[in-house]
């Protein structure tokens, strides 16, 4: 069982992590940034491609996407399995799914044997790629990152109804309230719910 002080520091992280930065911006993609991301991937190699792809479609941490190997892609179950970096100990895998066409895509870069990673890139030549392509799409901002397309992936399942216990495996999560922060932005729903209202009043 937790310290008090423990509690009171998770509580604290919590309230202090946001969807927005300090200046009020939006630090994740609309579905139309998404969309302008991909098509500006499409246009770049197939090494990049791939990587944009991934973590468009996973939300995996730009770091799991690197430690990725063609042995931990399985075609039969649909799937790619990451390590679970953020966990306290090592050897915590999660499987996503993802559709044939990204496996595809990513069993045409691979090269070497089953256990080397999809990428020889470092951290940094791998966040340049994804900035870059950001930029070729016209998307900027605190949301033009590979974190910004976790959050828009974490956003869009949630919206699509994806269970957030799931969302919460899907993104490695240890803790549920981290996941349930992505429930708190605005998406189409509630502008479903709120054109009501708009017309409620309307009709006063």
């Amino acid at each position: 069982m937790p310290h008090k002080g423990e509690t009171e520091f998770n509580n604290d992280h919590h309230k202090q992590w946001s969807l927005y930065d300090q200046s009020g911006h939006r630090k994740y993609l609309t579905a139309k940034e998404r969309r302008a991301f991909m098509a500006a991937a499409a246009e770049r190699p197939a090494d990049v491609y791939a990587l944009c792809w991934l973590i468009a479609e996973t939300g995996c941490r730009l770091t799991e996407a690197l430690e990725l190997t063609a042995g931990r892609i399985d075609p039969s179950r649909g799937v790619v399995i990451f390590e679970s970096l953020k966990k306290r100990r090592k050897g915590i895998y999660r499987a996503v799914p993802v559709r044939k066409e990204l496996i595809t895509a990513l069993d045409g870069i691979a090269q070497g044997d089953k256990a080397s990673p999809l990428w020889s890139w470092c951290r940094m030549t791998a966040y340049r790629r994804i900035t870059e392509t950001m930029e070729l799409a016209k998307v900027s901002g605190p949301q033009a990152n590979a974190r910004g397309l976790r959050h828009s992936f974490a956003i869009a399942a949630l919206e699509a109804g994806v269970p957030l216990n799931l969302v919460q495996r899907w993104l490695g999560h240890a803790d549920m309230a981290t996941t349930a922060i992505y429930a708190d932005a605005i998406g189409t729903e509630e502008r479903k719910l709120a054109s009501r209202l708009w017309k409620a009043e309307m009709g006063k």
